[in-house]
C-alpha cells in the first residue's frame, strides 16, 4: 500500500471512529436524549462529513497561500486616552474583586470574586479576544500599574538596577506555567472556590507580575512571560480586529495566526489550553468517574490526606490530558514528514502549531458555553451585593439567574458548531500554511492528510468529551 493510500485509510478509520464515539456517549446527555434536536449520532457523521467535504474543497479550490501576507485595512485611531481609562477600570476592578474576597462573605455563589475569575475573566476574555482583538491588554491591571510606576520614576531620573535581558531560551514558558497552573487550581484543586484564597492567590500573582516587569521590563515581559497576556492574545489572533499604533485595522479572520511568535514553550502553551480543556471535560464523564477512585486509593495507600490524594490523582490526569494532545499533533506531524524531502518534524511542528489556535477557542467555546451563557448573568446581582453582606448598591441584587434564555437543544448547536467550525478552521490554517512549505501543490495536499486525521481525532474527542459532560450534569 503506499504512502497515499495509507493516510487515506487512516483518515477512513478515523472518520468512522468520529461516527462511533457520540453514539457511544449518547446515552450521557445533558439535556436528555429527547431534548436533543436530532440523535446525537448524526452531529458525529455530520461533523465528520463536514471535515472531508472542507479538505476536498480547499485541496480543489485553494490553489495559492491567502493568509499568509494579509491586506490590513486601517479603520479608525484610537485616542489616547483610551489606554489609561481602560487600565484604570482594570485596577478598579482587580481591588474590588480582592476586596470582596477577603472581606466578603465565604459562600462563593454570593462573593464576586470566584464569579469574577472562573467565569467572566477565564471565559470571557477569550470570547471578547476573537471578538473584539486583545482586549485583555487595554485592561490589564498589573500592565497598567507597571507603565504607571515606570513613567513616574522616568519623570524623575531614575533607572531600575535590576533591569535584565529577558532570555530567548525562556521563551513562553513562563507562560505555559502560569496557564498550567491556573488550571490546576480550577480542576484539580480542592479549595478553589474560597474567596479568601483565591484573593491571596490573587495579589501573589499580582505581585510577580509586577517583579518580572521590572526586571525585563513591561512590554518585553507582557510579550512573552505574562501567563494571561500571552494566552488571550492567542485568541485575539483569530479576531478581524489588530491594534497597531493607536490605529484600529480590519485583516481576514485566522489570518493573524499565521505571523504568531515561534519561540520555546509556543507548542506546550496551545496543548496545555487544549489539554487543560480536555481534562475539564473528562474529569465530568464516567471514563474519570471509573479510573479517579483507583488513584485516589493508589495515593492514600502512600499516606496521602483525602484532599491530598484527590489533587494527585487530578494532576496525574490533567498532565496526561495535556501530553495527550500533544503526542497526537507531533504524531500528525510526523506523518507529514514523510511527504516531501528536507522537512524535519521540529520544522513542521513549528510551522502547522498555529493550527491549533482556533482548535484551543472550539474545545473552549464548547466547553464552557453554557457556563458563560448562565453563571455570567451572576454579574447582575454581584454587582449590586459583591461582599454578599445584603446590600444593592445598583438595585440589582434581587436579580436571578434565567435559565431559560436558551434552550438545551440551542447549547448543543452552539458546542457542536464551534467544533466544527474550530476544527475546518484549523484545516483552512494547514492547507494554506502547506502551500508555502512544499514546493508542489501535489506535495502540499498529500501532506493535509495527515492533518486531517488530527482535524477529524480532536472533533471526535470533543464531541464525545461534550456528550460525556452532559451525562454527568
Amino acid at each position: 500500500m503506499t504512502r497515499r493510500r495509507a493516510a487515506a485509510a487512516s483518515a477512513l478509520v478515523t472518520l468512522a471512529a468520529a461516527s462511533i464515539m457520540p453514539a457511544a456517549a449518547s446515552a450521557h446527555g445533558l439535556v436528555g436524549r429527547a431534548d436533543l434536536p436530532i440523535p446525537p449520532w448524526l452531529f458525529g457523521w455530520a461533523a465528520s462529513i463536514v471535515l472531508v467535504v472542507s479538505f476536498v474543497a480547499l485541496a480543489a479550490l485553494w490553489k495559492k497561500p491567502r493568509l499568509e501576507h494579509p491586506q490590513e485595512k486601517p479603520l479608525f485611531r484610537i485616542p489616547r486616552f483610551v489606554d489609561p481609562l481602560c487600565g484604570l477600570i482594570g485596577v478598579a476592578l482587580f481591588v474590588i474583586a480582592v476586596y470582596a474576597g477577603l472581606d466578603g462573605t465565604k459562600e462563593s455563589n454570593q462573593n464576586l470574586l470566584p464569579n469574577l475569575v472562573y467565569v467572566h475573566f477565564w471565559v470571557g476574555f477569550v470570547v471578547a479576544s476573537v471578538i473584539l482583538g486583545d482586549v485583555f491588554r487595554a485592561f490589564n491591571p498589573w500592565r497598567a500599574v507597571g507603565r504607571s510606576i515606570g513613567w513616574a520614576v522616568g519623570r524623575i531620573g531614575v533607572r531600575s538596577p535590576i533591569r535584565l535581558e529577558y532570555p530567548e531560551w525562556l521563551g513562553r514558558w513562563p507562560a505555559v506555567a502560569g496557564i498550567l497552573g491556573f488550571a490546576w487550581l480550577e480542576l484539580v484543586y480542592t479549595q478553589k472556590a474560597d474567596p479568601r484564597i483565591l484573593a491571596w492567590l490573587s495579589i501573589g500573582y499580582a505581585a510577580v507580575m509586577l517583579a518580572a516587569m521590572a526586571v525585563f521590563g513591561v512590554e518585553r515581559w507582557e510579550r512573552d512571560g505574562d501567563p494571561f497576556s500571552v494566552y488571550f492574545n492567542l485568541y485575539s489572533r483569530l479576531s478581524a480586529f489588530v491594534r497597531r499604533d493607536h490605529v484600529l485595522h480590519m485583516r481576514p479572520l485566522l489570518s493573524g495566526t499565521t505571523d504568531m511568535p515561534i519561540i520555546p514553550g509556543s507548542i506546550a502553551l496551545l496543548c496545555a489550553a487544549i489539554g487543560s480543556t480536555t481534562f475539564d471535560g473528562l474529569s465530568n464523564g464516567p471514563l474519570w468517574a471509573s479510573v479517579n477512585p483507583d488513584l485516589q486509593s493508589f495515593f492514600r495507600d502512600l499516606g496521602a490526606s483525602v484532599n491530598t490524594a484527590i489533587e494527585l490523582a487530578g494532576t496525574v490526569g490533567l498532565a496526561v490530558c495535556v501530553a495527550g494532545v500533544g503526542s497526537f499533533f507531533l504524531l500528525g506531524v510526523r506523518g507529514m514528514r514523510t511527504v516531501g524531502p528536507g522537512h524535519t518534524t521540529r520544522e513542521l511542528a513549528f510551522r502547522f502549531v498555529h493550527t491549533l489556535v482556533p482548535i484551543a477557542f472550539a474545545y473552549a467555546l464548547a466547553h464552557y458555553f453554557s457556563l458563560l451563557v448562565y453563571q455570567g448573568q451572576a454579574a447582575g446581582y454581584l454587582a449590586s451585593n459583591p461582599l454578599g453582606n445584603g446590600t444593592d448598591l445598583f438595585g440589582t441584587a434581587h436579580w436571578g439567574i434565567n435559565y431559560g434564555v436558551i434552550s438545551g437543544a440551542g447549547i448543543w448547536y452552539v458546542q457542536v458548531g464551534a467544533l466544527v467550525a474550530g476544527h475546518v478552521s484549523g484545516l483552512v490554517l494547514a492547507h494554506d500554511r502547506a502551500l508555502t512549505v512544499y514546493q508542489r501543490q501535489r506535495d502540499a495536499t498529500r501532506s493535509q492528510y495527515w492533518m486531517l486525521v488530527v482535524m477529524v481525532g480532536f472533533t471526535s474527542l470533543g464531541l464525545w468529551l461534550l456528550s460525556a459532560v452532559r451525562g454527568a450534569g
